[in-house]
């Protein structure tokens, strides 16, 4: 096994020319093996051995084969059984396999079929314990603690999430695209009692909306055109765990009453069948539109918000927190230079963290993660400077000038300046704008109408932002 660690198989059978010829074989294929003629030996050895395959006969002169299986599973469900039945014991090998065995083998036992089926076993357990692994990592990275955040409003969330993680209320969490709306789902799914369940996650926005309902409910066979075979829903995958909707104000009317129906009734059925599914999952939503607004436009229901906000967790934009900005930056630069293998880079130059906290970060926590991952791919230094940040960033910090309110103006003027100056700096960018002032695009688009800014500022309000 070329200086790898070897796999153990125990061995256990009453024959002592079957243990001689499995022990002859396996040592040769690089297996470590152990061998016990009776199974309460064969339990022992397992125990403190602890083998990665066990192959055992299933008649053995004190133990039944198939009861020592369901002890070795109970104990160690991660250990692999292979079990070795006489010729016509089909029924005995369907009852092993039904008790969690891999495989089986008739006697007379061939070799290379035997050898083929311990590295199937051996492959499995490998792709098992790897999973396991990485679903504590997905755990451990979604602790609170990994939230980067120090800020007043940040510890307010968090204090909220942690609070709210273990019930089953519905949650719905606002926030701007690339605040981590994602994340603090992550949070609530991972520290809640549905943990060790599924987190299935949707993004309304990214699908047709004529193929969202197939999506959630799944389908019958032949229930539509291209319906090929059965498909089962994402609430049925969700089963014992959370289900995630993210942007859901995108979701089509329609869909958000048969949505309601679903939570309160808590079963459906699947397109086309008429199987009714029960569900059982914990809903939580997302979106980065101005509610309000959606309320009132009719994209979304009234009775369906008031279902899905037990509790809304609203997370703030980075230029709300900006004291988070250098956390947020030495996070992401310890992340990179590892990634990267950039082990040099040490940090963020004084002039460069000058220019990173004047930005305004409409992209949020997702612009500077970017923004820092660039620096640590193109800079020729141990640090990142001033040229190592986006032109856009380098640009924005040498013309733009500080907002200078006039004597002698009322709320509605100064307000109306602070907006068209915005619009100007942005380019008439309205979504950029909008995200700069902390206002929803709707609410925007309303103030401009209020103060008569046209687009393009083609309006007299221009005269305004140049006062003599």
């Amino acid at each position: 096994m070329n200086g790898k660690k070897k796999n153990r198989v125990l061995a256990i059978d009453d024959e002592p020319a079957m243990i001689e010829w499995l022990k002859i074989l396996l040592e040769h294929e690089g297996y470590e093996v152990r061998t016990a003629m009776i199974g309460t030996r064969g339990e022992e050895i397992f125990k403190t051995w602890k083998p990665d395959v066990v192959v055992t006969d299933m008649m053995l002169p004190d133990v039944d084969g198939l009861e020592l299986l369901r002890r070795f599973k109970q104990t160690h469900p991660d250990t692999e059984v292979i079990v070795i039945t006489g010729h016509g014991s089909v029924q005995k090998a369907v009852e092993a396999m039904k008790a969690g065995a891999f495989e089986f083998a008739e006697k007379p036992v061939d070799a290379d079929a035997l050898l083929a089926k311990l590295e199937r076993a051996i492959e499995r357990r490998d792709l098992l314990g790897e999973n396991l692994l990485l679903k504590q990592k997905i755990e451990n990275q979604f602790r609170f603690g990994n939230i980067i955040g120090k800020s007043k409003k940040m510890h307010e969330v968090l204090e909220l999430v942690e609070s709210v993680a273990g019930s089953d209320a519905n949650i719905l969490i606002q926030g701007e695209n690339g605040t981590g709306k994602e994340l603090i789902a992550n949070a609530l799914h991972y520290n809640s009692k549905r943990a060790k369940g599924p987190f299935i996650k949707i993004n309304c926005a990214a699908i047709p909306k004529d193929l969202i309902e197939s999506e959630l409910f799944g389908y019958k066979k032949g229930a539509f055109t291209g319906a090929a075979s059965d498909k089962e829903g994402l609430f049925e995958m969700a089963e014992g765990g959370s289900l995630l909707l993210d942007e859901i104000g995108e979701m089509p009317p329609y869909l958000q009453t048969k949505l309601l129906r679903v939570l309160q009734e808590r079963e459906y059925r699947p397109i086309g069948s008429d199987r009714i599914v029960r569900v059982d999952f914990r809903l939580i939503c997302a979106t980065n539109i101005d509610l309000d607004a959606a309320l009132r436009d009719g994209k979304l229901r009234e009775d369906l918000y008031f279902r899905i906000n037990t509790i809304t967790l609203r997370v703030p934009p980075l230029r709300e927190r900006t004291e988070d900005i250098p956390l947020l930056c030495e996070h992401f630069l310890d992340k990179y230079k590892q990634r990267h293998q950039r082990p040099n880079i040490k940090s963020i130059a004084p002039a460069a963290y000058h220019v990173l906290i004047r930005h305004r970060w409409p992209g949020n926590v997702r612009e500077i993660e970017n923004v820092i991952e660039r620096g640590v791919l193109v800079t020729k230094g141990n640090e990142i400077g001033v040229n190592d940040l986006p032109e856009s960033l380098r640009t924005e910090s040498t013309t733009a000038g500080e907002f200078v309110i006039p004597p002698h103006r009322t709320l509605a003027e100064i307000e109306k300046m602070a907006i068209l100056q915005t619009l100007q700096r942005t380019n008439w960018n309205k979504q950029e704008a909008a995200q700069i002032l902390g206002l929803y695009r709707p609410t925007l688009y309303s103030k401009m109408k209020k103060h008569e800014i046209q687009d393009g500022g083609k309006s007299g309000a221009r005269r305004i932002a140049q006062p003599n």
